[in-house]
């Protein structure tokens, strides 16, 4: 009898002992998150001091029930618009409905739609994205929480960590990183090697893409994936005698004709173009203006607001 008890006491200590093993601290989360709430913070605007301060506080660092089990990294709810797959928790009252997401990615999205799409929250997007501090006030004031002081608790993550540092535009390199590191359970996607190739391949869009190096052109990139010159610029929307450039995310197959997963709209921000952004969502050049009922070649304004999805009848 004392035997089993032993060995079932050890078995208790080895799993509570793994669980505690397992749990994320604040800064692997940042870590393994910021280049998300980068991109997400490029696509709409949101600090992604503030993405990734909310992220910290609604998930417990990636570790609460809610995000584990349902990768619900905001505590969004389900309200009555949604219609994607759903979990229940208790909250400010028992077993309340929550949004469930197939990864990470899908949360972080999301969260950037939730808010882009909630009139209550629209004063915010006038605000510049490094004000972190009217940001988390306005989320307070908006009744994202009902913590009455939700948004010190918002600026104390930000101001402890640096996480201001964040708040600053993805740069082309950051991107093509951003691509890179896609990886795990959070993005859902994984990371392939060519074996052919030295370099990296990822999937964007479900599709392989590599990105381009100091010295390359199409032909040296045809030679390595077995492609003709002319089959990459047609892939990626490039004119006869274009040359790839250093952290250009060059796609290895067709593009698609609009955005995969949760992608619905995309918000053009400063320096971006047609061209830039149907790289960013692998959807090809033309799809994208049709789409938007735009005329090919014609550029885009700071603040526009471009469907990345065919628009269904009736909406």
């Amino acid at each position: 009898m004392f035997k089993k008890i032993f060995i079932l006491s050890s078995v208790i200590f080895f799993l509570s002992g793994s669980l505690l093993a397992q749990r994320m601290t604040r800064q692997e989360y940042i870590q393994r998150y910021q280049l998300l709430a980068i991109s997400e913070m490029s696509r709409s605007g949101i600090p992604a001091s503030i993405k990734m301060a909310q992220a910290c506080l609604e998930s417990s660092d990636g570790n609460s029930d809610l995000s584990r089990k349902s990768n619900n990294h905001f505590g969004i709810k389900c309200k009555s618009n949604w219609n994607g797959d759903r979990s229940y928790h208790d909250d400010d009252e028992r077993n309340e409905c929550f949004r469930k997401y197939q990864s990470v990615e899908d949360s972080y999205i999301d969260h950037t739609n939730f808010l882009m799409g909630n009139a209550r929250y629209a004063a915010l997007f006038d605000l510049q994205p490094t004000d972190y501090v009217g940001w988390a006030k306005g989320l307070k004031q908006a009744g994202y929480a009902t913590n009455p002081i939700y948004d010190r608790m918002l600026i104390d993550i930000i101001e402890l960590n640096q996480l201001w540092r964040l708040d600053h535009k993805m740069t082309a390199s950051e991107m093509a990183q951003f691509e890179q590191r896609k990886l795990g359970s959070h993005v859902n996607k994984k990371l392939l090697m060519n074996p052919y190739s030295t370099r990296n391949i990822s999937l964007n869009n479900g599709l392989k893409t590599a990105i381009a190096r100091e010295g390359d052109t199409f032909e040296t990139l045809g030679q390595e994936f077995g492609k003709k010159p002319w089959e990459l610029m047609r892939y990626n929307d490039y004119p006869n005698g274009y040359q790839p450039k250093p952290n250009e995310i060059i796609y290895l197959q067709g593009k698609r004709n609009q955005a995969k997963g949760m992608y619905e709209y995309h918000v053009v921000g400063h320096g971006e173009s047609m061209h830039y952004i149907a790289q960013l969502y692998g959807i090809k050049l033309r799809s994208l203006y049709k789409m938007n009922d735009l005329d090919s070649g014609k550029p885009v304004q700071v603040g526009q607001v471009l469907q990345l999805k065919k628009r269904i009848k009736g909406r």
